[in-house]
């Protein structure tokens, strides 16, 4: 048996004349855009101009739009954009000459894409020009203001409700502050007080700023400006290092009072009286009668003697005595010496010790207390040495100078006495009462008072040389 096969049905037949003509046309087609119709010099490009030559994805046999509407519409919609000058189109057997000036690129690459995707168009040649601009052509700085003037326009109300914002936030951080200050009034010192009125305001401020430019549209600057304040700070550190370090040693000073206004110190070397204490750093002023201004830093971290704290002071001073006189007797003449004086206090108590023994001498060392806010160290000193080398000569006690050989190339001629002199008598223990002096001081010591309060006297009329609130 013959097995029977399906037969295909014949394809429609298409007139043969309408073949030849759409062969014709897609040949004429492929024709002009390989060789840019260089016949036609009406449409040749522009000097210097390279034209951009697109070809449409798919080519239709039978195109539905004729080339006069294709015209008609590239036409409509590019002049309608106000971008162009000259603008002219042509279009032949589906291929589209686009011809004109633009300003920038952009808008001529739109043009060449608006129409490649235009319906029934085979190629696109784009021969806009792009107009270079003047050297004083101020249009763009224009277009741009007029954006800007736009975009201010649209932003106007959420500027104006950021200003509110911005205002009541100063408000806020200035009635925080006032708060706080009043709050720590009397707890704290002013310092402690100033700093944490200023960092709370400081913290509302910023809470109402970052609302302001979350109004105003900004949320990524108000982003950055958070994500920076690290940043910033750390930087910040480093910059201001040692004012920062001066600064937190004024609130360390003010807080543990390492000595008051008035006080009698030595910091770093200097002595003087203390006249204030600023976020800079510590006046003084030297016995001398000069302002020492010392960083708050350095007064922090150096060793700081303290005259004022307390009043009893402890001086002393050290007299040589020669080998034959007698040690006990001899001290008790200082002792005695040293306690008759009014300005010697009786507690803690006077001493007259035996220090060393010297080449020509045996060396006393004389410790004596006395009351620093009444009496001054240096003056007392003075008058209790002279009053104990006045003893000494009275009593006979020799005081000789160090030991030196002396050297006679030539000799040196001697004379035999017939009776040699009795030596002198050490005085005895029941010897040693002091002979009667001035127990005031003599007139070039300036009667022995302390000169703080002069110094004090002084500072209360100089210049301050450093402004600021006073911390103590």
């Amino acid at each position: 048996m013959e097995r029977a096969h399906p037969t295909k049905s014949p394809a429609p037949s298409t007139p043969p004349q309408a073949n030849r003509r759409d062969t014709c046309l897609l040949i004429l087609a492929l024709l002009v855009v390989g060789t840019g119709i260089p016949h036609a010099h009406a449409d040749d490009p522009p000097t210097g101009a390279t034209p951009e030559v697109r070809l449409a994805e798919r080519v239709d046999v039978r195109p539905d739009s004729g080339d006069q509407a294709i015209d008609q519409r590239l036409t409509g919609i590019l002049e309608s954009t106000g971008w162009y000058s000259a603008i002219a189109v042509d279009v032949r057997h589906g291929v589209v000459f686009l011809d004109g000036q633009a300003t920038t690129e952009e808008r001529r690459a739109w043009a060449g894409t608006l129409a490649a995707k235009t319906a029934d168009v085979v190629a696109v040649v784009n021969r806009i020009e792009i107009l270079e601009p003047a050297g004083w052509d101020l249009a763009p700085a224009w277009r741009e203001f007029q954006r800007l003037w736009s975009q201010g326009v649209q932003r106007l109300p959420r500027l104006l409700l950021g200003a509110g914002v911005l205002a009541l936030a100063l408000l806020a951080a200035w009635l925080a502050a006032g708060t706080t200050r009043r709050a720590l009034d009397g707890r704290l010192k002013p310092l402690l007080r100033d700093v944490a009125a200023r960092l709370l305001s400081i913290l509302v401020f910023l809470i109402g700023f970052y609302l302001v430019l979350q109004l105003a549209g900004l949320s990524g600057l108000a982003a950055t400006i958070l994500g920076g304040t690290g940043l910033a700070g750390l930087v910040a550190g480093f910059a201001l290092r040692d004012i920062l370090e001066n600064y937190l040693a004024s609130i360390l000073i003010s807080t543990r009072n390492p000595f008051r206004i008035g006080d009698l110190v030595d910091i770093a070397g200097h002595t003087g009286i203390v006249l204030r204490v600023t976020t800079r750093g510590t006046v003084l002023m030297s016995q001398d009668g000069n302002h020492v201004q010392i960083p708050n830093a350095t007064v922090y971290k150096s060793i700081i003697l303290n005259y004022t704290a307390n009043p009893n002071r402890r001086e002393v001073f050290e007299v040589g005595i020669g080998f034959d006189n007698e040690l006990r007797a001899t001290q008790e003449l200082a002792l005695a010496v040293l306690n008759r004086h009014p300005a010697v206090l009786e507690t803690p108590e006077a001493l007259v010790l035996v220090d060393q023994l010297g080449a020509a001498t045996v060396n006393l060392k004389l410790y004596f207390w006395y009351d620093g806010t009444v009496y001054n160290g240096f003056k007392l000193r003075s008058a209790l040495i002279r009053q104990v080398k006045n003893a000494f000569e009275t009593h006979g006690i020799s005081m000789p100078d160090e030991n030196r050989e002396i050297l006679f190339p030539e000799g040196v001629p001697v004379r035999m006495l017939d009776q040699t002199p009795a030596p002198t008598a050490a005085p005895t223990v029941a010897d040693t009462q002091p002979v009667a002096d001035d127990t005031t001081g003599s007139e070039a010591e300036g009667g022995l008072v302390s000169e703080d309060e002069q110094l004090r006297a002084q500072a209360r009329k100089a210049r301050l040389p450093e402004e600021g609130a006073d911390l103590l």
